[in-house]
This record gives C-alpha cells, sequence and structure tokens, in this order.
C-alpha cells in the first residue's frame, strides 16, 4: 500500500521524503488525484488536507483512511522531505497544512493540475498541467500510459473524483479526455452504483431552508447581455456542502451564471459556477483571495460584510465582462506629475491649481519612471508641520502598481478594489501617460450605481456584525454593560460605541476588558447619565472632554468605563500634545496611531454588534501587518515609533514598509529630542511591562532608538546576554503569582546601565525626568545589589544557615534579587535566592506583639529584638511551632528585662538617683563591641532603613561589572 510506514522517536512523527497532498478543503478530484499519484510514486506518503464537505469527510474516515493509509500533517516531520507532490493545485496559499517543508534546501516540488496559472504558484522542478475536467483525469491516463495496474477500489474511488468534477459530464469543463479516463477506470472494475451512492447527497433540513433562502433572495442581472445571478443566504455557524446547494441551484434554475455567497459565522463563503466563455469565475475569486477554474471556484473571505463581497464581484464581474472596454479609453491624459525631488509645497499648489486629489510621482533620475504618489491631504497637513520644504518622496505612497494603456478594466478594478490603491498610473514604452483614478472607474460603471463597490465610495463605512463574538468573548457583566450604554444612547438620541484597542483584542481573541466608549455627542453629558444608571460617579476631564465612569458591579467589586467624545484633534507643531475639537466618529478614528486601533463597534440597539472599519484593519490584521493611518502620523506625536514596536512584538506584526520608511523619517528629522523625558520614560515603561521586552528593546536598537534617547542605552552583545537572563527570571517570577510584583523598569534598567558609572546613570535619568524618588530607588538599588552580592558570596563559603540567608537578602528589593539571581553563574547561590523568594520571604513568627506584652516583656526596641530572633529560630528549624516560639520568646524576654534591671543599677550607681519617671531603654549593651551592636540593632527592630550601609569607595570612580 502506498505510504507505509513506521513512526520514529523524533516526537512520534514520521519521516517523509517524498509527500503527496491536495489543497485544504479538499473534494473527491483532490482525494483520487493523490491516490492516483501515488501509484506514479509508491514510496511517497500520503497527507489528507481536511475537507468541509460532510460526505467526503465521512468517506475518509469510514474508507479511504484505512484502504490508502493516509496521514495527518500533524504527524509528519516535514523536516525530512525532499521531494512534495501536489494535486489539484499550484497555489501556495492552498497548502498551508505542508507550510513547514516549503523551505526545505534542495526541495524538489512536482504539480499535477488542471486550474489556469496564478500569481501564486509555486516554483515547480516538474509540473503537469492540463485544462480538462479533473486533475484526476490527468494522472488517469498516465497510469493507463504506463500500464500501472489499479484495483477496483482504485478504478472506483478515481471514478468518483472524474464524476464530481466534471459534473457527472455535464460541466462545460468536461473534455474527451475524461471521458476516456472514465472508460479505461471503468475496465478496471469501477463500480458505477458505488459512484452514485456516493454521489446522491440527500439534503438537510437545515440545508432544505438554506436552499430555499437562496431560491427567494436570487436575483439577475444582466452584464452586457450575460445574465449573472446573485444569491445569498445568512447562517449563524458553518454549514457543510454549501458547494452542494448551489449545484441545485445552478440545476433546478437551468442557470449559467451563479454566485452563491454564505455569510456563516465570521466569513462569506462563495461558490461560484459559469456554463459560459464570457464568464471565468476562478479568475474572479482568485482576485479576492481564492481558486478555482473558469467553470468553478470558490474563496471564503473573513474580513468583509456580504454586501462589501457582493459589490466587489459585480465591480469585477463588469470590468472583466466588458473586456472590449480598455484602459486607453478611461485614462485622464494627459497626466500630471511631479518630480520626487521636488518639494511638498510644489505639490500641493499643482494639486491645488488642478484640483487633483491625489498626484503621480515620477523619478528624479528618469522622469518616465513612477516612483509612487502623494494625496492632497497628506502635502497639506505636512506644511502645517512646517515640513513644506521637505521632498516629496519622504512621504509619497509607494509599492504603486501600473497599467498599460491596453489593459482591460479588470486589472485596474483589482488595484483599486483589492489594494486600496486611490490612483493607478498608466504607462506606455516605460513612460507614465496618463492615470486611472476611482473616480474615474466610478464614472464608468455610474450607469448602475447598485455595481459601484462601497469600497470605491469614500463616505461608505467597511462593516459587519460581531455581536455573536461579543457574546462569546466577554464575560456576561460586561456584554450587558455595553447593551446598557447603547440603549442609554437610544435614550438620548446619541450614537454609542466602543473603540480602540478593546476591539482589536477582541478581533484577535485576546482578553481586554479595559471599555473605552466614544459618543458621537457631549461624552460628559453621557458619562453623568450613565454613572445614575449604573449608581456610580463621574471623574470628568473638560480640556479633553473626556470622562470616567466608576461604579460597583454585582459583586462590590469597583469598575471603570472611559468615555470621550468623539474628536478630531490637530497638533499645533511636531510632537506637540492635541487640540481637540468636536468631530464624528469617523474622525475620531482617523485621529488614533494606528489602523488596528482604529476600529469601532455600534452599541445602539438597532445596530448593535456593528463593526466599524473605515482604514482596512481588518486585512492589516489578517496580513499581520502594522501600519500607520497617514504619513505624517510620527511627526505629530513620534511616541507612536516606541508604541508600533510594542505592537509589533505583541502581536507578532511586521511595520509595514511604509511605515518603517516614515519612522526613519521623523527620527532623522530629530523629533525624539523634541519630546519630553517623561512621555517618552511612560512608552518605555509600558515597552517593559510586555511579555517580550528584550525584543521591543532589539527592535528599538534597529532603528537606533536606544542611542537617540540615550547614548549609555545602546545595546552591546554583553547587556543583550544580560537582558536576556533579567528575562528569562522575570518570566518565572512571573509565574510564581507572588503579591510583590517587580517593577520592570528598575530590573531592564540595570542591565541597560551595567556598566554605567555614577555620573551616566545620573545622565539618563535626568534624560527621563526620573522624579527625585525614582532616581534614589535606582541609586540604592545598585549600591545594595553591590553589597548584596558580597555578603551573599560570605554566606554560602561560612554561615549557609536559612536565618543568615534572609539576614542577608532582607534587606534588597526584589528586583535585586532577580538582577543577582540573573547574574550570578553559582547555581547553588541561585537556587538559595530562589528558596528565599519562594519560601523564606514571606515567612512570620506565630507570636504577636501581645504575647510578649503578656509575657511582661520591657517596651520599646526590645520587641524587635526578640521576635528577630524568635524568627530567626524558626527560620533555622529551632522552633517551628508556636508554643516552642512562645518558651523562647519568655527566655528572651527574662533576658531583656535582666539587662534592662543591670542598665538602670549601673546607671545609679554613676549618676546618681534617676526621676521618677520611665526609663530610656537603651539598644546596646556596654559590655558588646560596636561591629555586634550594629548586627544586633539591625535584626533586632526589624528595620531596613540602616541596613544598607553604601561602600566606602565613592561611587562617582566606581563600575558595575
Amino acid at each position: 500500500m502506498p505510504g507505509t510506514t513506521n513512526k520514529t522517536g523524533n516526537g512520534h512523527q514520521i519521516p517523509a521524503p517524498v509527500l503527496i497532498t491536495a489543497h485544504a478543503n479538499a473534494d473527491f478530484d483532490a482525494l483520487a488525484a493523490m491516490v492516483a499519484a501515488s501509484k506514479l510514486h509508491p514510496d511517497a506518503v500520503l497527507v489528507f488536507p481536511g475537507s468541509q464537505e460532510r460526505n467526503l469527510r465521512n468517506f475518509f474516515i469510514e474508507s479511504a483512511t484505512y484502504m490508502f493509509n493516509f496521514k495527518q500533517s500533524k504527524d509528519i516531520d516535514f523536516s525530512t522531505v525532499r521531494r512534495l507532490i501536489v494535486v489539484d493545485t499550484r497555489q501556495r496559499s492552498r497548502i498551508p497544512h505542508v507550510e513547514a517543508a516549503l523551505d526545505n534546501p534542495g526541495l524538489e516540488i512536482l504539480l499535477y493540475d488542471h486550474h489556469p496559472a496564478s500569481d501564486d504558484d509555486l516554483p515547480a522542478t516538474q509540473s503537469v498541467y492540463e485544462p480538462w475536467g479533473a486533475t484526476t483525469t490527468i494522472i488517469t491516463l498516465m497510469l493507463r500510459d504506463k500500464d500501472i495496474a489499479v484495483s477496483e477500489e482504485e478504478a472506483t474511488l478515481l471514478g468518483l473524483g472524474i464524476f464530481e468534477d466534471t459534473g457527472s459530464f455535464s460541466f462545460a469543463s468536461t473534455t474527451e479526455h475524461d471521458f476516456q479516463a472514465a472508460a479505461w477506470l471503468k475496465t478496471k472494475g469501477m463500480d458505477l452504483n458505488a459512484i452514485s451512492e456516493l454521489m446522491t447527497r440527500d439534503l438537510t433540513t437545515e440545508q432544505v431552508s438554506i436552499l430555499s433562502a437562496m431560491l427567494q433572495s436570487a436575483t439577475t442581472h444582466d452584464i452586457n447581455g450575460v445574465s449573472v445571478v446573485m444569491a445569498e443566504a445568512t447562517i449563524e455557524h458553518y454549514v457543510g456542502d454549501f458547494a452542494l446547494l448551489a449545484h441545485k441551484m445552478l440545476d433546478m434554475e437551468n442557470l449559467k451564471v451563479l454566485f452563491a455567497l454564505g455569510r456563516m459565522g465570521d466569513r462569506v463563503h462563495v461558490v461560484a459556477r459559469s456554463r459560459l466563455p464570457e464568464v471565468d469565475v476562478g479568475q474572479i475569486c482568485s482576485s479576492l483571495g481564492g481558486g478555482g477554474h473558469a467553470y468553478a471556484a470558490s474563496v471564503s473571505v473573513k474580513d468583509r460584510t456580504l454586501s462589501q463581497v457582493k459589490d466587489e464581484l459585480f465591480a469585477l464581474l463588469f470590468s472583466s465582462v466588458n473586456k472590449q472596454k480598455l484602459v486607453r479609453d478611461h485614462m485622464s491624459a494627459p497626466a500630471v506629475t511631479i518630480d520626487d525631488a521636488s518639494t511638498i509645497t510644489h505639490a500641493e499648489e499643482v494639486m491645488n491649481r488642478y484640483g487633483l486629489k491625489a498626484v503621480p510621482i515620477i523619478k528624479h533620475e528618469n522622469h518616465s519612471e513612477v516612483a509612487g504618489y502623494l494625496e492632497y491631504q497628506t502635502a497639506t497637513r505636512a506644511i502645517t508641520h512646517g515640513l513644506g520644504n521637505m521632498p516629496v518622496s519622504v512621504y509619497m505612497q509607494r509599492n504603486i502598481q501600473t497599467v498599460h494603456p491596453e489593459d482591460s478594466l479588470y486589472p485596474v478594478m483589482e488595484i483599486v478594489v483589492s489594494n486600496r490603491q486611490r490612483l493607478v498610473p498608466v504607462v506606455d514604452n516605460g513612460a507614465i501617460i496618463g492615470v486611472i483614478t476611482r473616480t474615474d472607474i466610478i464614472n464608468t460603471i455610474v450607469e448602475e450605481p447598485a455595481r459601484i463597490p462601497e469600497t470605491l465610495l469614500p463616505e461608505k463605512r467597511r462593516e459587519r456584525n460581531v455581536k455573536s463574538l461579543l457574546r462569546e468573548r466577554l464575560p456576561a457583566r460586561l456584554f450587558s454593560l455595553l447593551e446598557v450604554a447603547g440603549n442609554l444612547g437610544d435614550s438620548l438620541g446619541v450614537p454609542v460605541y466602543t473603540v480602540g484597542g478593546f476591539v482589536r483584542d477582541l478581533l484577535l481573541n485576546r482578553s481586554n476588558l479595559d471599555l473605552d466608549l466614544v459618543v458621537e455627542s457631549d461624552g460628559i453629558a453621557f458619562a453623568r447619565e450613565l454613572a445614575r444608571v449604573l449608581n456610580g460617579r463621574v471623574r470628568a476631564h473638560n480640556k479633553f472632554k473626556t470622562a470616567v465612569v466608576i461604579y460597583k458591579d454585582d459583586n462590590g467589586t469597583e469598575e471603570r468605563v472611559d468615555v470621550a467624545t468623539a474628536r478630531l484633534e490637530y497638533y499645533e507643531y511636531p510632537a506637540a500634545l492635541p487640540t481637540v475639537e468636536l468631530s464624528s466618529i469617523k474622525m475620531d478614528l482617523f485621529r488614533r496611531d494606528f489602523t488596528i486601533n482604529a476600529q469601532a463597534i455600534q452599541l445602539n440597539k438597532p445596530q448593535f454588534g456593528r463593526l466599524i472599519d473605515f482604514f482596512g484593519a481588518q486585512r492589516d490584521m489578517k496580513d499581520k501587518m502594522l501600519r500607520v493611518l497617514h504619513s505624517l502620523s510620527f511627526v505629530e506625536d513620534p511616541t507612536r515609533i516606541l508604541r508600533a514596536i510594542r505592537f509589533e512584538k505583541r502581536f507578532e506584526f511586521q511595520i509595514g514598509p511604509q511605515t518603517t520608511r516614515l519612522i526613519k523619517n521623523a527620527l532623522q528629522l530629530g523629533l525624539m529630542d523634541k519630546l519630553s523625558g517623561s512621555r517618552i520614560f511612560n512608552e518605555v515603561d509600558a515597552i517593559l511591562h510586555e511579555a517580550r521586552p528584550l525584543a521591543c528593546l532589539r527592535r528599538m536598537d534597529e532603528f537606533g532608538l536606544l542611542t537617540i534617547i540615550h547614548p549609555q542605552l545602546r545595546l552591546t552583545p554583553t547587556k543583550e546576554q544580560i537582558l536576556e537572563e533579567l528575562e528569562n527570571v522575570a518570566n518565572w517570577y512571573r509565574l510564581l503569582y507572588l503579591a510583590d510584583a517587580p517593577e520592570p523598569w528598575m530590573l531592564y534598567f540595570m542591565g541597560l546601565l551595567i556598566n554605567a558609572t555614577y555620573p551616566e546613570v545620573k545622565e539618563v535619568t535626568a534624560r527621563f525626568h526620573f522624579t527625585k524618588r525614582q532616581e534614589d530607588d535606582l541609586l540604592m538599588l545598585r549600591e545594595n545589589i553591590r553589597e548584596g552580592i558580597t555578603l551573599l558570596n560570605n554566606w554560602g563559603r561560612h554561615d549557609r544557615s536559612m536565618s543568615g540567608l534572609h539576614r542577608t537578602l532582607s534587606p534588597i528589593r526584589v528586583e535585586g534579587l532577580l538582577f543577582i539571581m540573573a547574574r550570578t553563574r553559582v547555581d547553588e547561590l541561585r537556587k538559595s535566592i530562589s528558596h528565599y523568594l519562594t519560601h523564606l520571604r514571606g515567612m512570620k513568627v506565630d507570636i504577636t506583639g501581645e504575647d510578649l506584652r503578656i509575657m511582661g516583656a520591657p517596651p520599646g526596641p526590645a520587641y524587635g529584638r526578640i521576635l528577630s530572633r524568635v524568627l530567626s529560630a524558626k527560620l533555622d528549624g529551632a522552633a517551628p511551632t508556636r508554643q516552642m516560639q512562645l518558651d523562647m520568646a519568655q527566655s528572651l524576654v527574662r533576658e531583656e528585662t535582666a539587662k534592662d534591671a543591670d542598665y538602670l543599677a549601673r546607671r545609679k550607681t554613676c549618676r546618681g538617683p534617676e526621676p521618677d519617671t520611665e526609663p530610656f531603654h537603651a539598644v546596646f549593651s556596654d559590655d558588646e563591641p560596636f561591629e555586634e551592636r550594629t548586627e544586633e540593632f539591625k535584626d533586632g527592630d526589624g528595620s531596613n532603613s540602616d541596613s544598607n550601609p553604601v561602600p566606602n569607595s565613592s561611587p562617582d570612580q566606581s563600575k558595575e561589572h
């Protein structure tokens, strides 16, 4: 049998030097083609890619997995793959289950496919392509020509693949080769009854209901003489075999072209079928990220509403069917262009003169080559910030796509709709001769406004409903609060939204319960009403038109909700704090930093759960891309550079190329120098609170940010090693869930300033505008660490008692303990610090001062000395129980009483009688040496304030190693 192999000890995964697979969401053609390919490559392992079709899954589970020894991708050791055989697709994006093998060195890729080529095709070592009805047909005829035997079971499965993909030889894509392959398989025992049973699919009650909805919603559209039917249905959850419903509808209504759209959960599934050569549904679905061939295709779209997908299908259909309409017939010519060395002021003047919203930029060295385009809005904002003399190349949009004048409108529509490119240059013989804009596209299809995609209409909101996500991912109390806010908005007649990071994290399925509300009205007035409903109180900030509602939930826990007025912020000069004006939700979102943070969910009852995305955030999240909203974002607020790095590492995204260039430009302009130290520290502190602060610091160093903030912060290999150790220790400590959490900034600043002198540390603290308390804490921690390391080494060589360990480490803050733990190379000392943190640090005696008072202990410092000695005994195991501690305390009380009596007697002998008042109790007895008295003082009064002596050497002359 093909694919027979044994599991190894390498994580119980199977080595697969030769591997066969097909596209994700496999159909019978894909499954059959895999089995057929295994006859040509008998040493291969077959990996099943998974399927959403119920009949195929049942068949696979009940028969194919045992008959043909398929494996799951999780069972494969992909590092062993040397030859990859892919059937029924050539697209890389359709085989994510074998992605781990695609970058193996020297990998051979062999493809068998009947779908047309695409830009996403794998780089094949060998490719076998025929435009026949089924991929199985291609391989079956190869088996026939090579005279390779097939069993009756194999012949039946191969026949099933051909029958399905040709619609039992009724699809227009069927060729004579499909008949020939089926005829040969019939001679090998292909069971037509078995195929008929598997092809006959009884509809469930739910599927009948969905099919009925599709039939009722079906609308016919005449696109240049071609009748296209659009049908749609909305289902709360995924329903299998949606393609089957499209087939049924196609046959029942005798349709020529059908696009069936199903909203299922958070996706829109599209099944497209065409019996006309004029409509290539494979090309259309590929433009939306799917695949297929000219007569049958599909796509699953995650980031658009059903109406958006339908509108974009219309736009793509229109430009595809109207191939006689060429770019040269609709472009604006000649093109008004700007040299990339020109100033922004000049570009703004040109656009203003011609009434342009954007202008193409050509290269200074070669005026025929397009470099990008600049939007009018960007130019005017740059001039406001005094950047009018900057070259346009700094803030223009790059990575621009162009078209040829003889192209059809289809590629233009793809660029404008899919890539959101406002302006498309028309290039002939390397020179720009015209442009096509979004307005040109709209004017072209304005005869049928219903077909204008909403992505081309700048004022239309990009939205879908996420009510089910809110209900599923939020605690019931928070979901109820959103409903309360929405109902209150309805009663006051104002739109209410939740915005920002709360929305972003909801969509990314990350926990975030910090709720921010925005109202298109007076936010403070709304907050007061909300507080009244919740029986809470309001803290208002009139300058920024924001408020905080503080209330108690059903459990009595205090909760907070931030409420803001929908506002537009503008910046009077670079790096300034924002000035606030009233605005709409769109302008409120536009003021934010990155697209992923510029989303909102409406809470008013009729629109509850409506997701609003004006700026392509859902696409960016899907692509794991971090992108600013406009080119001057970092000029207006350079702290966004630090935020970009923080979000990039937190979400494992990638800062986009244009955003990267804008960061570098802002740094070259020296805008970080204009920020106050406290603003920089707030952002750095937020970075150091992240789960992976070192990754953020490395990224900051790549941009040169650490050196810009202060040269002493620059990373070196030694610092990186220390910071990595600190991060590991901090992560370990975090998992202990202890109450005393370290301040990350103190911990990581110790690593960043590892070799800094005292004056250099003072320079850094001054740059960050540290408070006197922060500076003193950092400097004292450095000294405590120095002394602590020495004392700890001495303890390890001589004392080794638990009380001695407690005495040595208790004066040091937790940040210092973690730093020592990370830096020491002695495992025993690391274990000792760990033991102190996890067991000794929180240990207390089982007796109290009240117990001592009852025993007659003299009041004053004696209490501290007694309790300290009892704690030492408990730590060392000499007094583990309360009774033993009481007995020891009784003895110490007698000792302290005797000391006081002796002291008083000696004072009377030397100085005469004391006045009739309470005597002053000395801390030390006269016959103890100074060093011992000092030690007793530290142990006796329990105070840390005097237990951290600074070394005699001046810190100005010292270095930390």
